[in-house]
């Protein structure tokens, strides 16, 4: 009878199986992933928005109490007002409105445009708004509402460069509470004060509406009040309210209309002011020569609202009107004297002329006068405890920047910069590290990646105190496998009034008196190395500054054997050793919390699993709020699971072995191996089928039949190459001693780094059958003195210091070069191979691609490359991410399956029928 039980249930097992597809290309538009997820201040409502891949999102809204749900259409970016009332988000046009304005080429003011949404919680009643371009509440205090209109298209105008682009359009104020509403014309920027008692705004006022008021206004939103700030025209924006709520500032110019170069003002505004005052203009003591207020700059109060610090840039140099384009020579000259290359200078050009310099102002002193704090060759500065310490740290790597072109690491002075003087204290020097000050402004904390040690300046006594002397674990990457210092694991936290400073090791966190006076202490009592887990303080709260000493904190945990993630729970103040929570075979999201409510809301997922959105008070019992891809059971899908083996020289390592759903371990599977790096952390992560930007898309090769292996590598510094051979090769034929592997269809595929392994390796064995190579280097010789032109540095530092592991200049280590690259043995490649290399690719120079393909194509192997153009290192368009899906599964489907060849393949795509046709027809011939 049991026998008769089994075979029964075997039967059906199999028949359900094959009732089961397999994933094809039709399927990526409508996969679901969650796109956002948050909950009410009170904890007792839940927005969640489920987004598809090409299509109309959906946004639900979760009364936790009664478990009912509301599903609004095509909405997104949902916000709940403070007193948990009230949810407002935007409502998206359909998808295939956009679509269709699209083909039809409308212009931008004549797309569809999107809508508001206002939901009332107590009712479900939901009030929408038409044509709304932007919307705020604020961030405390009453639920309030502020939006603003888009302005309708003039479609009479056959002129497209509109004069009045620069108008503002309707603003309107509600009070979500009584339904009462306030429109203001012609608004061009408004904000809320951080308790939502006040609203600023500035109008532009019509040239059309000559009653139009222009200006800039403050709104009390408790009284009604409107209170006129500057009145006329002008340009105002960036808006700044301090901590209580109770002064603004904001930047304005009034220069004439025509006016290139503009004249910004800071103006100030208080309860005991009538009108905004100029607090900062062009003539007040303390600029340096020929600088000035930036308009691009960022205005912040101090928390104590005694010192406003804006940005100042030197006077831009107007245009010269008089010079005739076609004669005068147009040319990047390159100078050995310059701190960065042309091509970088280039890229960050736009970026630079929009540089702003942080100087100060005490607003109530009566000498009046603005104190720079940084300068063009001191660049960079933080706020010391919100702006109230009389410091700032500010930073320069100013003499240092040559050598960026050859060092993947900056080297920075740092200074304390008095704020009433702006003199100047040099604390560190020649940092390669960061440094960061502590909350309350006593310390600046620092990592010095050249010894490897954390270390605090206290500035009131100029003390420095190595925080790690003499302990014996490491705080810094123990993996580190590339020729340079390994980097930190970093700050977790400080507890209150900078008392102790949370650091990390690989897996526990650690706690250090700034002073040095208290011995290190391990908080997490060693539970993390002990059991092979790393621990994470997760923060909750992102306004707290630090820690109180008996907190009781929630721990991201990640268990390195099983690969399981979860959550312990710790109190910062006792010995005891982190209690657990949750651990899983899953994959967990950050956690949002609750602002006055004991409750998370999260998502979850592993290989097999679609992510979910789930809310718990505890970690432990959890409620599932969403069902995302229901239409998964219907499709053959797969399972993950670890691979461990002994590399030839003795080194352990791990990888993820992909299987089909209906795997049958009396066939016999073709693989692909997948690589780049380290990958076998992500056991549980999810892989949704997916047209993907380059890397394999494996839920639908598992799906269709194919065993997918992911396995780490760690390499050994100048032999990036031989690195790969150790760890890839030796996982596969670690694997290819099971039966169900068939070791003649192996294939291999990699993007980037990863290309480059699959170019080497096919230099090296015939064991793999087929390979694909994404944006591979092959000519380390020639890529070295490139450049990146994504940012425009130069190569030099990845070779030398970072991934390509070669730890030596070229003329220092040429024969590790040409060893490394694969070009210089493509005589050996029997394996057939697809190239991708785009022409816009930012990061691996397109003509990597290029010699590979040329020096194949003349030895007479089988190689395809293809050039996506004006595409980029990694597939933007969506519709080259279809394309290239298509093309992959088909040359593994020939070389691995036997399948039939696509024309692609076998006649190739003359330039003639480029946009014509695309080659998928399958045919009879061979490549």
């Amino acid at each position: 009878m049991q026998k008769y039980l089994l075979l029964t249930l075997l039967f059906f097992t199999t028949i359900s199986f094959a009732q089961k597809k397999p994933l094809d290309h039709t399927v990526y538009d409508n996969w679901e992933s969650i796109a956002s997820r948050k909950l009410s201040n009170n904890g007792n409502w839940s927005a969640y928005a489920i987004a598809v891949q090409e299509g109309d999102a959906n946004l639900y809204l979760t009364n936790l109490l009664t478990n009912a749900k509301t599903k609004i259409n095509r909405a997104e970016n949902a916000q709940f007002s403070t007193d948990s009332k009230f949810v407002v988000f935007a409502i998206k046009p359909f998808y295939s409105a956009i679509r269709q304005a699209k083909i039809k080429k409308k212009k931008p003011e004549e797309m569809p445009k999107d809508s508001l949404g206002i939901a009332n919680l107590t009712n479900l009643a939901i009030a929408k708004v038409a044509g709304v371009k932007s919307f705020k509440l604020p961030e405390d205090g009453l639920a309030l509402l502020a939006y603003q209109l888009d302005k309708p298209a003039d479609t009479s105008k056959k002129d497209t460069t509109k004069k009045d682009d620069k108008e503002g359009s309707d603003m309107i104020f509600r009070n979500l509470a009584t339904g009462t509403e306030r429109t203001f014309k012609y608004v061009s920027e408004y904000v809320f004060s951080k308790d939502g008692k006040q609203l600023a705004f500035a109008c532009t006022g019509s040239k059309k509406d000559k009653a139009a008021q222009t200006g800039v206004f403050l709104l009390n939103t408790e009284k009604g009040t409107l209170k006129t700030l500057v009145n006329g025209k002008g340009n105002f924006k960036n808006f700044v309210f301090d901590d209580e709520s109770e002064s603004v500032a904001f930047l304005g110019e009034r220069s004439p209309e025509k006016a290139e170069i503009k004249d910004y003002f800071i103006y100030y505004n208080s309860p005991s002011l009538d009108t905004a005052q100029v607090l900062v203009d062009n003539e007040i003591p303390g600029f340096p020569a020929k600088w000035a207020v930036s308009g691009d700059g960022k205005l912040s109060f101090n928390k104590e609202a005694t010192k406003l610090f804006f940005g100042i840039a030197p006077i831009k140099k107007p245009k010269d009107t008089t010079l005739i384009d076609f004669e005068h020579a147009k040319l990047d000259v390159w100078s050995y004297k310059d701190d960065y290359l042309q091509p970088m200078q280039l890229k960050n050009a736009e970026k630079e002329s929009k540089r702003t310099y942080l100087t100060a102002i005490e607003i109530f002193n009566s000498d009046v006068k603005v104190v720079p704090l940084t300068d063009l060759k001191l660049p960079e500065a933080k706020l010391i405890d919100e702006g109230n310490s009389n410091y700032v740290l500010a930073a320069t790597d100013f003499g240092n920047r040559i050598q960026s072109q050859w060092s993947a690491n900056s080297i920075k002075d740092y200074y304390l910069v008095d704020t009433k003087t702006g003199s100047r204290k040099k604390i560190i020097e020649g940092l390669i590290g960061d440094a960061k000050p502590s909350p309350s402004g006593k310390y600046i904390l620092y990592f010095d990646k050249k010894t490897a040690n954390w270390y605090t300046y206290n500035i009131l006594t100029a003390k420095v105190t190595h925080l790690n002397n003499g302990l014996n674990v490491k705080l810094v990457d123990e993996e580190n496998d590339v020729p340079d210092q390994p980097d930190a694991y970093g700050l977790a936290a400080w507890t209150e009034e900078d008392k102790a400073v949370l650091l990390y090791d690989r897996y526990d966190i650690w706690e250090f008196s700034p002073d040095g006076k208290n011995v290190p202490k391990n908080i997490t009592n060693g539970f993390g190395r002990q059991n092979n887990i790393t621990f994470r303080y997760q923060q909750l709260d992102t306004n707290a500054r630090f820690l109180s000493k008996k907190e009781v904190v929630l721990l991201d945990a990640f268990n390195h054997t099983t690969k399981e993630n979860g959550y312990y729970i710790k109190n910062i103040g006792d010995n005891k050793s982190p209690e657990l929570l949750v651990m899983a075979k899953f994959k967990y999201s950050n956690l949002g919390k609750a602002k006055d409510a004991n409750r998370y809301i999260y998502d979850k997922a592993n290989y097999s699993n679609s992510p979910n959105v789930f809310v718990s008070t505890d970690m432990k019992a959890e409620i599932k709020l969403s069902n995302t891809n229901p239409q998964q059971q219907n499709y053959n899908w797969g399972t993950a699971e670890l691979v461990n083996w002994t590399t030839p020289k003795g080194f352990k390592s791990d990888g993820i072995l992909y299987k089909p759903e209906n795997f049958d371990p009396a066939k016999k599977y073709p693989m692909i191996v997948y690589f780049y790096e380290k990958l076998s952390n992500g056991l549980y992560t999810y892989q949704p089928p997916a047209p993907t930007p380059s890397r394999l898309n494996i839920s639908y090769f598992v799906s269709n039949g194919y065993l997918v292996f992911a396995p780490d590598i760690s390499y050994e510094n100048g032999y990036p190459g031989k690195s790969a051979e150790e760890f890839i090769n030796s996982g596969v034929e670690f694997l290819k001693k099971n039966p169900w592997v068939d070791g003649t269809k192996i294939g291999i595929q990699g993007q980037s780094w990863g290309g480059y392994q699959v170019a080497h390796l096919i230099t090296r064995t015939n064991m793999y059958a087929a390979a694909w190579a994404g944006a591979p280097v092959v000519n380390m010789t020639s890529a070295y003195g490139g450049i990146r032109w994504e940012s425009g540095m130069n190569r030099q530092f990845q070779y030398e210091k970072t991934q390509s592991r070669i730890g030596g200049t070229l003329w220092e280590k040429p024969e590790l070069y040409i060893e490394n690259s694969p070009l210089f043995a493509l005589p050996k490649v029997t394996t057939p191979v697809v190239i991708m290399a785009n022409d816009a690719d930012g990061a691996v120079p397109w003509y990597q691609g290029i010699e590979m393909f040329t020096g194949l194509r003349r030895l007479g192997k089988p190689v395809w490359m293809l050039n996506y153009n004006n595409e980029a290192h990694n597939l933007v368009k969506r519709q080259n991410r279809k394309d290239i899906q298509i093309r992959e599964q088909q040359f593994f489907d020939y070389y691995l399956k036997g399948a039939k060849a696509p024309l692609w393949m076998t006649q190739g795509i003359p330039a003639t029928e480029k946009g014509k046709t695309w080659g998928f027809e399958l045919t009879d011939e061979k490549p």
